[in-house]
């Protein structure tokens, strides 16, 4: 490994010396024991979507849609869009859409949904940055989904108060010509650090307290009378999400991740702090690296998306973790595309996840 972290300095001494302490990032086989160490070590929350509300509804730009509200137990009230094209009656694939981290918690769903209300400016600017300048949750629905959008704990309806943020940010933020969305970011930039001590100390992460609500609103789309099988995407930290959520949920068929896989080993050499701490739940390295557990559902359908002008993944680190899925699906059931692209989830990725997404979730014949 030394010869791996050679811009690593002093630090490549204390990884050597990890390392001896027990294996690190071990080439763990996919299967059920290697999901449940791994929902184990994280730390992942049992949670319900529990009293359930439509809260408003709406038609425009050919979809139907529907805000919903539901309880997991603690924090505010979760919101969430579901999107199906309009009109349709009857049972319809679902796909639960999970949005990105991108360093942007003012919204949560809004970056990848629209809602009744158009977007913001920062969700315009974020769609254009990341997106292609879509919705893609909503041109998905297009294509005959139904979808389902959510906040997660720190995003958008779940995110936290700006006075419980750290001093230091909020006190700088007034003069500093920011929208109060920018504000609220560059605050949540400094909390993120919080929370996590918060969920270590609680016997979780924020890994853990994401998966667990995600956990939940699968769930919730699943016991639906109008939908169908169900898969899940999501780009970078949405990526994550839906990794975890492919790992922990067997409900869920088909799972797409963008931007968001590399072996662990790699990311030490410069790539570890432009990432979020849900990347790095305690103890995970010790029971897989992070292809392990992406690929920890085979062989259930798996579509890997590969930036390769990523500037959060080094090209070898992708290529490793591409190999390493690859041998978890030795009679097929992934495809790992790579694109010419920088971190994001652009139109011709999004186009090859939906076509990928229409023929793995088709009905099963009765």
């Amino acid at each position: 490994m030394r010869g791996e972290m050679r811009h690593l300095g002093e630090f490549a001494g204390l990884v050597e010396v990890a390392g001896r302490q027990g294996e690190l990032f071990p080439d763990a086989p996919a299967g059920p024991e290697l999901r449940a160490a791994a929902r184990e070590a994280i730390g992942t929350l049992d949670l319900t979507a529990g009293d359930v509300r439509v809260e408003r509804t709406w038609t425009a730009d050919g979809l139907d849609g529907e805000e919903l509200s539901w309880d997991v137990g603690y924090g505010p009230r979760t919101r969430a869009y579901l999107l199906r094209p309009h009109g349709h009656r009857g049972a319809l694939p679902g796909v639960v859409a999970l949005h990105c981290h991108a360093g942007m918690k003012w919204a949560g769903k809004e970056k990848i949904a629209d809602g009744p209300e158009p977007p913001t400016p920062e969700v315009r600017r974020l769609r254009g940055e990341l997106y292609g300048g879509r919705a893609f949750a909503s041109e998905l629905a297009r294509r005959g989904f139904a979808v389902l959008a959510h906040d997660v704990t720190g995003w958008g309806s779940r995110r936290f108060p700006l006075t419980d943020m750290p001093d230091r940010v909020t006190a700088l933020a007034p003069d500093a010509g920011l929208s109060e969305a920018d504000r609220y970011d560059v605050a949540a930039g400094h909390h993120e650090h919080v929370l996590e001590k918060y969920c270590r100390l609680l016997g979780t992460s924020f890994a853990g307290v994401v998966a667990g609500e995600d956990l939940a609103a699968a769930a919730y789309l699943r016991g639906r009378p109008d939908i169908g099988p169900v898969g899940c995407a999501g780009l970078s930290g949405g990526g994550l999400r839906a990794a975890l959520l492919g790992a922990f949920d067997p409900g869920v068929r088909a799972v797409v991740v963008a931007a968001m896989t590399s072996s662990y080993a790699d990311l030490l050499d410069g790539y570890v702090a432009s990432h979020t701490w849900m990347l790095f739940p305690p103890g995970l390295s010790r029971v897989c690296d992070w292809p392990a557990l992406v690929a920890s559902g085979a062989p259930r359908p798996l579509l890997a998306l590969y930036a390769g002008d990523d500037q959060l993944f080094p090209e070898r680190g992708m290529r490793r973790a591409h190999e390493a899925i690859a041998r978890r699906y030795p009679d097929g059931g992934y495809e790992g595309r790579f694109f010419d692209a920088p971190h994001a989830f652009d139109v011709p990725m999004q186009e090859h996840a939906f076509t990928w997404l229409a023929a793995e979730l088709r009905p099963e014949p009765r």
